[in-house]
């Protein structure tokens, strides 16, 4: 059955309409709803196909609305208020958290810290549902930027135009290898010795690998990759089974190679602290399961 051509239109996609036109560019409204211009675009072209009409003229000097966009931009703006002003008087009643919170976070921390800080915050707020999902830092920070997620963990960057970050936690690397390895004697191990060895990679091109690669290349020594899997924990058995060895998150190391057939030792690098932070699109008002959530993961709100 075919839906409805309003079963399309969101909210949010009006809410960066009006914007775009005020703004008289995509370019400046994308700048004022934190959002990438290439995501407003596809928002409004999604409108436009919903409507089955043009709604902006395109050109260099920015956007003007056609007799249709004109149509929907007048009713946008009341829908928009009447929404903002219904948020409102929801979050004003009562004050309980309620709803669905979407939480895109990375391997490393889904492993390392999330199960017991998500059953701690589920207990404290039971009408609030986590949908967790897992990507790379760098498609966790698009997911928000795009405003699929609503809160995002990874590993700390440059905050892009739109989002906040605050920290999260430490999660520094660790060389691991088996037991008997030559650089088990060592009690802590540089980069430049590890890259002696033939090496278990874990998510190529992810942010990990792709971090690790330019530490290589910036000390002109080529990485000798052994095998190449997509999680810690295969990583790990690989290692377990002599094919190499390999850098990981400490949160990983413990989960998978605290047993003694493996032999853990810091990496002796000032990059290796790693720290892993929070973020989020930067909303006035934000729903108050999403701020309880970021409280709770950022050790702002009250934890017993």
């Amino acid at each position: 059955m075919k839906r409805p051509a309003s079963a399309r239109i969101d909210p949010y996609s009006l809410r960066l309409f009006l914007t775009t036109v005020a703004e008289g560019s995509i370019v400046r409204g994308a700048g004022k709803e934190h959002i990438a211009p290439s995501a407003l675009s596809r928002r409004i072209s999604d409108l436009e196909h919903a409507f089955g009409a043009a709604l902006l003229v395109r050109s260099p000097r920015g956007v003007e609305l056609t007799e249709a966009g004109q149509v929907v931009f007048n009713r946008a703006l009341r829908i928009d208020q009447d929404l903002q002003m219904l948020v409102r008087e929801v979050q004003s009643v009562g004050g309980q958290a309620s709803g669905t919170v979407r939480l895109f976070a990375n391997m490393s921390a889904i492993i390392g810290f999330l199960p017991e800080r998500i059953k701690a915050y589920s207990a404290a707020y039971p009408q609030v549902t986590v949908s967790l999902f897992e990507l790379d830092t760098q498609e966790v920070l698009r997911a928000c930027l795009d405003d699929r997620a609503d809160v995002g963990i990874g590993v700390k960057v440059d905050v892009p135009a739109g989002l906040e970050s605050w920290p999260f936690a430490v999660d520094p690397l660790i060389v691991v290898m088996p037991q008997g390895h030559a650089l088990s004697r060592k009690r802590a191990v540089k980069y430049k010795d590890v890259l002696a060895f033939p090496l278990v990679r874990v998510q190529a091109g992810g942010a990990l690998d792709t971090a690790l690669h330019a530490r290589a290349a910036e000390i002109d020594v080529a990485m000798n990759t052994a095998v190449s899997v997509s999680s810690f924990d295969a990583t790990c058995r690989m290692v377990e089974a002599g094919l190499g060895i390999a850098i990981i998150p400490l949160s990983a190391s413990s989960a998978y190679a605290g047993s003694r057939r493996f032999v853990r030792r810091p990496l002796d690098e000032p990059w290796a602290d790693r720290v892993l932070c929070v973020y989020a699109l930067r909303k006035i008002p934000r729903l108050r399961s999403v701020q309880t959530l970021i409280d709770w993961l950022t050790g702002k709100a009250r934890q017993s």
